[in-house]
């Protein structure tokens, strides 16, 4: 867990085993945690594990030139954004009204499943030199889960002072949050803040397959005008060389994995999905907290698109923090129809398979005790 990420949880901490013996794992089910706002502020930091990212950790696929040449560039970023000001912080609003003649104050990484956006996007927080109270890193969720904690004016007035704001998963899921992140955005420029973002859908592409474009085509190409696009080609390295996702296990042993793994949850998946409606997605974070390893039994297919969402949020916060998943009944690529794997959201249930694959496999050593 990063330093600046805050380890209290308002569940009862996980017991621990004793003597040897076997301890009760721990329910997601009976966690419903407060998390305060000041909290989603301190939490805007690279997630755990991407703590170590860095752009000479990054290893382009030599095969894929933009790979390379993303690291360039956003090497050049990094350094044009530069640290805090000689008055100690403090912006001087006359300094920055020449960027917005400079073009776009932002990057955008547009790219598929797992070719290292986020490790990259990580990269430039690090490398950008400024305080880490000065630069913030979320997931587009988060982001907006900010607002509704603070209130846009609050929000603005809280991030205005920042150098770099970074987004991951930029995605625009309804006209509402449209409008509010465009409109959150463009003050952010006029403060002088850095944009950067990840997303696999390019700006002004940004609402198709979701809603009628042309409805919001004015949000979107304001959007887009704040980015300067750079593709990123490539296969999804958590299947470079890898093998498949182990196929899942069967109740008996997913729960004697649950009992003999200290800080291990154990939930049967339709339970859970219930769960995840009586929960705000901003606290799907918090409800992980010291937890190690989730098992879960009587995997199905999501029963709609709703509770499809919220199993994708709970994805990625599980994926964040490198939580192993362990499961019984269908396999991940079996969590989504054919319909939804179709539509509009599609790009989000892609992104859930392939980090649900890459934490089962992360899974197999506390299933075979090795």
């Amino acid at each position: 867990m990063s330093p600046s990420q805050p380890s209290s949880s308002p569940s009862a901490p996980i017991a621990e085993a004793a003597d040897g013996a076997d301890a009760a794992p721990a329910a997601l089910t009976s966690r419903a945690p407060h998390v305060p706002a000041d909290r989603l502020v301190a939490e805007m930091v690279p997630p755990p594990r991407f703590q170590g990212a860095r752009f000479d950790t990054y290893i382009p696929d030599a095969k894929q030139p933009s790979q390379a040449e993303a690291v360039t560039v956003l090497s050049a970023f990094a350094a044009g954004i530069g640290g805090a000001s000689a008055d100690g912080g403090k912006r001087r609003w006359f300094a920055r009204k020449p960027a917005a003649s400079k073009g776009p104050r932002g990057v955008y990484l547009d790219g598929g499943y797992g070719v290292g956006k986020t490790h990259l996007l990580a990269s430039l927080w690090h490398a950008t030199d400024a305080a880490p109270e000065r630069k913030a890193f979320g997931t587009f969720v988060e982001l907006t889960n900010l607002v509704g904690a603070l209130g846009f004016q609050q929000t603005v007035r809280t991030l205005g002072d920042h150098r770099l704001l970074c987004i991951d998963e930029f995605e625009l899921d309804d006209p509402g949050d449209t409008v509010l992140v465009s409109s959150l955005l463009a003050r952010l420029v006029e403060s002088g803040v850095a944009l950067a973002a990840t997303s696999n859908t390019l700006p002004g592409k940004l609402g198709e397959g979701r809603f009628a474009a042309a409805d919001f085509l004015r949000e979107i190409q304001g959007l887009s005008a704040h980015f300067r696009p750079l593709r990123i080609d490539g296969e999804d390295y958590r299947h470079r060389g890898l093998p498949e996702a182990p196929a899942p296990y069967d109740d008996e042993t997913v729960t004697r994995a649950a009992y003999r793994t200290p800080g291990a949850s154990l939930d049967d998946f339709p339970s859970l999905l219930d769960h995840l409606s009586k929960v705000h997605p901003s606290r799907y974070g918090a409800m992980c907290d010291g937890i190690r390893a989730v098992c879960l039994t009587d995997v199905q297919a999501v029963p709609d698109q709703s509770t499809a969402l919220r199993l994708v949020v709970l994805a990625d916060r599980l994926y964040d923090r490198e939580v192993p998943v362990i499961t019984s009944g269908k396999a991940f690529d079996e969590l989504f129809s054919e319909e939804m794997l179709r539509g509009g959201y599609r790009k989000k249930y892609f992104r859930a398979i392939s980090r649900l694959t890459a934490l089962a496999r992360d899974a197999g050593p506390l299933v075979t005790g090795a």
